[in-house]
C-alpha cells in the first residue's frame, strides 16, 4: 500500500504545479493542459478505490491512520477537480464574452426606416387629462380637508362653552345670539343689557 500511496501523493503535488501552468497558457495549448491534467485526475481517483481497497486490509492497529490518509488525499483531488472545472467555467465564459464583443464590433448598424413612428399624440392627451384629473382631486380633497377644520372649530367653541357652565353661553359664542328671555333684546353672554 505504501509504495501506491506515495505515488499517488506525488502525482497529486504534480496536478498542483500543473495547475499554475494554466493560466500562463496560450489558447490553442491550455485545452492540452486541462486534458492533461483531467487525465491525470481520473488516473487518481482509481489510485484512490485501489488505496482504499487496500487501507481496510491493513493491520487494525494501521487501519485507522490509513483511511485517514487516503480520506486526505481524495479531498486533495476533489480540491483540485473543482479547480480545474472552476478555471474551465471562467475560460468559458471569458471566451464567450470575447466573442459576443466580436459580434457587436463587426456588427453594422443602419440607420431606422422613414416609415417608422411612433404614436403619441394620443399618449399626450391621455397624460394631460390624467394631471387635469389628478389637480381637480387635489383641490377636492383640500376643500374637504377645510370643512374639516371648520367642523373642528365650531365644535371646539361648543365644548368652551360648556366648560365654562352655561349652555345659553355656549350657545351665544358657538352659532349666535339667545335672548335672556322674550322681552329681553340682549342675550346672556353679552355685557351690554
Amino acid at each position: 500500500m505504501e509504495p501506491l500511496y506515495q505515488q499517488t501523493h506525488k502525482q497529486v503535488h504534480e496536478i498542483q504545479s500543473h495547475m499554475g501552468r494554466l493560466e500562463t497558457a496560450d489558447k490553442q495549448s491550455v485545452h492540452l493542459v486541462e486534458n492533461e491534467i483531467q487525465a491525470s485526475i481520473d488516473q487518481i481517483f482509481s489510485h484512490l478505490e485501489r488505496l482504499e481497497i487496500l487501507s481496510s486490509k491493513e493491520p487494525p492497529n494501521k487501519r485507522q491512520n490509513a483511511k485517514l490518509r487516503v480520506d486526505q488525499l481524495k479531498y486533495d483531488v476533489q480540491h483540485l477537480q473543482t479547480a480545474l472545472r472552476n478555471f474551465q467555467q471562467r475560460r468559458y465564459t471569458r471566451e464567450q464574452q470575447e466573442r459576443q464583443r466580436e459580434e457587436l464590433l463587426s456588427r453594422t448598424f443602419t440607420t431606422n426606416d422613414s416609415d417608422t413612428t411612433i404614436p403619441m399624440d394620443e399618449s399626450l392627451q391621455f397624460n394631460s387629462s390624467l394631471q387635469k384629473i389628478h389637480h381637480g382631486m387635489d383641490d377636492l380633497i383640500g376643500g374637504g380637508h377645510s370643512i374639516l377644520e371648520g367642523l373642528r372649530a365650531q365644535r371646539l367653541t361648543l365644548k368652551v362653552g360648556a366648560l365654562w357652565g352655561d349652555r345659553e353661553k355656549a350657545f351665544c359664542l358657538g352659532q349666535g345670539r339667545r335672548r335672556r328671555s322674550s322681552t329681553s333684546p340682549t342675550c346672556w353672554a353679552c355685557p351690554t343689557r
